[in-house]
């Protein structure tokens, strides 16, 4: 799990990646107005890709770049973890708060 997290600690990664979540594009177009170069990018997307969070395919000459599911579900699963267990923590103080007279 620290290998997602990992590669979303990288503000350059996480501005693509957030780019990404608005659909498919390729390489070109994620490059456009970052203030590092295409193979800037590129990198950027191989760690990402690593870590599991995006997925590529070939369309001619062009590689096109969408996140994983898989991979968003995963931190999603780890995250719910926590939710769980507030909400437990909270339902458990309100319940023992009314049946605390004082």
């Amino acid at each position: 799990m620290t290998y997602l997290f990992s590669a979303l600690a990288d503000p350059t990664r996480r501005q693509i990646f957030e780019r990404l979540a608005k659909g498919a594009q390729p390489v070109g177009k994620l490059a456009q107005g970052l203030p590092i170069s295409r193979p800037a990018v590129s990198q950027h997307l191989a760690a990402l890709k690593a870590a599991g969070l995006v997925t590529d395919h070939a369309e001619g000459t062009r590689r096109i770049y969408r996140i994983d599911p898989k991979g968003l579900a995963a931190i999603r699963i780890w995250l719910d973890q926590f939710w769980t267990e507030a909400l437990d923590g909270y339902v458990a103080e309100v319940e023992r708060s009314s049946e605390d007279p004082s």
